[in-house]
């Protein structure tokens, strides 16, 4: 099963300790086949819609910045509490905050 885990930008910038701990977390999670990708994503983006025939392209940001995504991690893991397990770890290393896990289809 994939999820694809989100977290919202953070207020805070991240410290040396921080930096450490995810690389360790990482690194683990690379090790044993689970992480897929990870990254971070620009905060301001673009959105494009269409309606009928007509294509439009909007530049952003589109959200304040506490609702904007900030990364993300895509995941393959055998079920979703081995989901939550990863990003409860996650939440736990990176402090107050939300994140968002959505399984992944096909």
């Amino acid at each position: 099963m994939r999820y694809l885990m989100l977290s919202k930008m953070q207020d805070t910038q991240p410290d040396e300790k921080l930096f450490a701990e995810m690389a360790a977390f990482i690194e683990e999670m690379t090790a044993s086949g689970v992480l897929l990708a990870t990254g971070g994503l620009d905060p301001a983006g673009f959105k494009i819609a269409s309606r009928g025939d007509e294509v439009t392209v909007t530049d952003g940001p589109f959200t304040e910045a506490r609702e904007a995504i900030g990364g993300f991690a895509l995941v393959e893991v055998r079920s979703r509490e081995e989901a939550i397990e990863l990003g409860r770890r996650f939440r736990k290393i990176v402090g107050d905050g939300e994140s968002l896990i959505h399984q992944v289809f096909g």
